[in-house]
C-alpha cells in the first residue's frame, strides 16, 4: 500500500513540472495541457465522495487491488499518449483511481489497526 500511495502522488504532482514537454509532444498550449492535471482532481473528489456508496459491501481489498491496476493502466496509457485525447483519457483514469484509493485506503487502515 505504501508503493501506490508513493506512486499516485508522483502520479499526481509530476505531470505540473512536465507541462512544457508534454505541450512539446502533444503539440498543445500550456494551458491545455494543464487541464490533465484539473481533469484528474475533478475525476477524483467525484470518485472519492462517490465510491463508498457505490462500492457498497464489496471487499475493500478487491477495490484496491483494482484502483491499483488502474493506476497502472492510466500511467502506461499517459505514457504513451500520441494525442491530446489520449492524455485527457489517461489522467482521467489516474483521478479516478486516486479518488477511489485515497477513499478506499483511509477505510482499510483503520480496519488494520
Amino acid at each position: 500500500m505504501t508503493l501506490c500511495v508513493f506512486v499516485l502522488i508522483a502520479s499526481e504532482f509530476m505531470p505540473v513540472s512536465l507541462l512544457t514537454p508534454i505541450t512539446r509532444d502533444l503539440g498543445v498550449t500550456e494551458g491545455l495541457a494543464g487541464q490533465g492535471i484539473a481533469i484528474s482532481g475533478a475525476l477524483a473528489v467525484l470518485t472519492s465522495l462517490t465510491l463508498s456508496t457505490l462500492a457498497g459491501k464489496m471487499n475493500r481489498k478487491f477495490l484496491l487491488l483494482g484502483m491499483t491496476v488502474l493506476m497502472a493502466v492510466s500511467g502506461l496509457i499517459i505514457a504513451l499518449a500520441s494525442s491530446y485525447l489520449m492524455y485527457m483519457v489517461g489522467r482521467a483514469m489516474i483521478g479516478v483511481a486516486i479518488g477511489g484509493f485515497w477513499s478506499m485506503s483511509a477505510a482499510t487502515a483503520i480496519r488494520l489497526v
